[in-house]
């Protein structure tokens, strides 16, 4: 597939428009990509803008079918792009730069929006009935942008996907959590914990027809967020149970196993209360300093 022909100018606009986008609104995986080779690099921030752009859809708007309309948007733009169509949007314009020199996967692309536009489709409120449920949704949304990036790297093994999808699954998984108090705030309620968790913690709570989650930062409460913690830290695990069988030039990808360990440590410090205002200090509830160090050492040593 050729990429939309645009000028050099527009295209590192558009592209530095997309590392601006990740440093303010992704900062942790912004200091994780600068450990890619550059044109390896280059394609990493142009996804993970992408992504940026469909995970704050819903968040941009207080209506949420505006949301979901501008969701719809951007599936149709990756169909635009890749019939070779130009769009009038900097990361949209990144990333048809990037398809067109590298062999990236639509079908990655299509996956990672359309379990956005899925999520955005339920009840306000609704919780996932499932940890299974919200497996998929990390991995069609955190995994899928690590698959796409090993193949902007030419990396194309099986080992190295695997431990992508693992990796992704822990990211995503961690991610919901850290993000539970201000999914309350916004809609009164938590959006992320499954059902099956809640219900198993005494924290599900059935009336008039509907049930719903007690949001108060209760030791039942942070009992459930370890379960779904747990999970995540076992996929961490079998993704560093693959290290040896990772190709190296696969290595630099699947840095992102580093802060979501930052996290999860810092989950346990404060007993996995997700309200604690520790976690939303500096990068994954440590100092800036310290995570660089950390990142930087595992990136010295070629590990995750």
């Amino acid at each position: 597939m050729n990429g939309v022909s645009t000028s050099g100018g527009g295209v590192r606009a558009a592209l530095s428009y997309c590392v601006q986008q990740v440093r303010t609104y992704d900062y942790h995986h912004y200091l994780c990509l600068l450990h890619l080779p550059p044109l390896v690099r280059k394609a990493a921030f142009a996804l993970r803008a992408f992504n940026i752009e469909t995970a704050k859809a819903m968040d941009a708007s207080s209506n949420p079918p505006v949301g979901l309309m501008r969701l719809l948007w951007w599936q149709e733009v990756v169909d635009k792009i890749f019939s070779g169509k130009l769009v009038e949007h900097p990361v949209a314009q990144a990333l048809s730069s990037v398809i067109g020199e590298q062999r990236i996967s639509k079908h990655w692309l299509k996956r990672s929006v359309e379990a956005r536009i899925n999520d955005a489709r339920r009840e306000p409120g609704e919780a996932p009935e499932t940890i299974k449920e919200i497996e998929k949704y990390a991995e069609d949304t955190q995994s899928t942008i690590l698959y796409m990036i090993l193949q902007a790297g030419g990396i194309r093994t099986a080992t190295a996907d695997h431990a992508a999808s693992h990796i992704g699954k822990a990211d995503g998984l961690l991610l919901l959590l850290k993000s539970l108090p201000y999914h309350l705030n916004r809609a009164g309620r938590v959006s992320y914990m499954p059902a099956e968790v809640a219900r198993k913690h005494g924290i599900l709570v059935t009336g008039q027809g509907r049930s719903e989650i007690l949001l108060e930062p209760t030791e039942q409460f942070s009992e459930a967020v370890f379960d779904v913690a747990s999970v995540a830290n076992a996929h961490l695990k079998k993704a560093r149970e693959l290290y040896s069988s990772v190709p190296a030039e696969a290595l630099p990808v699947l840095l992102p196993a580093v802060p979501a360990q930052v996290f999860l440590d810092s989950l346990q410090r404060v007993q996995f209360n997700v309200f604690d205002s520790r976690l939303s200090r500096g990068v994954m509830g440590v100092s800036p300093l310290w995570f660089q160090l950390k990142l930087n050492w595992h990136a010295w040593r070629k590990s995750y």
